[in-house]
């Protein structure tokens, strides 16, 4: 067992402390202002890790949490605060840090993977999600409650967006507000990470004329859905089907597509009208756009992560503002660091395909290092996979099977509003085929 010295000790994350070491916290410490001016039984950096193995453990107190990353350190003589002097150390660090690790961190994990870019473009996605913060006083004055016809809901809630990665999953970027800013208003902070060589792709609320400008001045390249019934004029037609039209003052060009998935239940066919900033129709093909743009599931699965494989649906446990900024900028590294011990794994496999790779696996294995106090700091000759890794290629996910049905509730709280038992989860044979529709000018 190798660890931090004396109080000290308990600042780890197991194995993922490699990827956000001791010098990495006491950089961001100095940077921000909060290193302490006299060591404490509680420094500043323990501090940090607390907050960090908060979110690995959601289900637990903070001093339930003290006791996962002591329980690995018998022998040792370790402090044992109490509640109130935890919670004291965390306001005392603030938000500050939290924040300035996350910005460290975060941006497109290093991957030779080919489902990380398409015809040389980082392929990224962007959507917002809603997350539920506890119900204090101090909260609900700047987090709002979301009304319904019988006054509000329990909970106040905070609306976050997010630009991915697809393929890996990390985390360039990330905004948060009250449920009062809308998923336009942050998308448009959000083009702030957006860059030349990028392409986003982005549903059919994002497609807003100023927002499109904003993300083409960039130097990023776009495909996002626009509504069946926008008017767009037909400037020129295009040979693969496609048509250059305007937007504003922006030349996009229009996919038209009538999908087919054919079954042995039967055939699902559904019509999406894309817009997209790649103009030439022989380097990017219509039909390889539509089936590209299926990429944009990705963030859906990254939420279904944060919110129910990490959080497993809890309300948000901060009851300040400040407390919540560092509870968000916490979820979201340990989430960024898992997406990047999972990359880190499959890259050593070429040719894997990130998706393969289990997020529930990789966690649970974090939190098991975390209670062991193990791998804290690397050894001369560093291995990238490590524990977490070899657990990951050994329990690796099928390869994902192809989606014909819309989402149904498999879980309901009153039986009588349940679809029915009958949902078939087997693997099956399908047959994808698309049609691309060039209307007349």
């Amino acid at each position: 067992m190798t660890v931090a010295a004396g109080v000290f000790a308990p600042g780890h994350l197991g194995e993922l402390t490699r990827l956000v070491p001791f010098e990495m916290v006491d950089d961001v410490l100095v940077a921000t202002g909060r290193t302490q001016s006299r060591v404490r039984l509680l420094p500043a950096r323990v501090v940090v890790y607390l907050l960090l193995a908060g979110c690995l453990f959601a289900e637990l107190g903070y001093r339930q949490v003290w006791s996962k990353l002591t329980s690995g350190l018998r022998g040792l003589p370790i402090a044992s605060p109490s509640g109130s002097a935890l919670r004291q150390a965390r306001q005392r660090l603030g938000p500050r840090p939290v924040r300035a690790l996350f910005d460290l961190l975060r941006g497109p994990a290093a991957t030779s993977a080919r489902q990380v870019r398409w015809r040389g473009l980082l392929l990224t996605v962007i959507d917002g999600t809603t997350l539920v913060v506890a119900d204090s006083p101090a909260n609900t004055g700047r987090y709002t409650k979301h009304r319904c016809a019988n006054g509000s809901s329990g909970y106040p809630q905070l609306r976050l967006s997010a630009l991915l990665t697809c393929g890996t999953r990390s985390v360039i970027d990330a905004v948060f507000d009250p449920v009062t800013v809308g998923e336009l208003d942050q998308a448009r902070t959000l083009t702030r990470s957006l860059q030349p060589g990028m392409l986003l792709l982005a549903d059919r609320n994002y497609a807003a004329a100023d927002l499109l400008t904003t993300i083409a001045a960039t130097g990023a390249h776009l495909l996002i859905r626009s509504k069946a019934n926008r008017r767009l004029a037909m400037i020129a037609r295009l040979p693969d089907g496609s048509w250059l039209s305007k937007i504003g003052a922006l030349t996009v060009r229009v996919v038209e597509a009538r999908i087919s998935i054919t079954t042995t239940a039967g055939t699902h066919t559904g019509d999406y009208r894309l817009i997209t900033t790649l103009l030439d129709p022989h380097t990017h093909p219509a039909a390889e756009l539509i089936r590209i743009y299926h990429e944009r599931w990705e963030i859906e699965t990254a939420y279904l992560e944060l919110k129910s494989s990490i959080l497993a649906g809890r309300v948000l446990r901060a009851r300040t503002p400040d407390g919540i900024d560092q509870e968000i900028h916490a979820l979201l590294i340990v989430y960024q660091l898992l997406r990047t011990a999972m990359a880190d794994a499959t890259d050593s496999q070429p040719g894997l395909d990130p998706d393969r790779a289990s997020f529930t696996t990789a966690l649970n294995t974090a939190r098991d290092q975390i209670v062991h106090a193990a791998g804290v700091i690397a050894e001369t000759v560093i291995d990238l996979v490590g524990v977490i890794g070899a657990q990951i290629l050994a329990n690796l996910l099928p390869e994902r099977r192809l989606r014909t049905k819309t989402r149904m509730i498999k879980r309901s709280n009153s039986k009588y509003q349940a679809r029915g038992p009958n949902i078939d989860r087997h693997s099956y044979k399908a047959t994808t085929s698309i049609d691309i529709i060039s209307p007349d000018p």
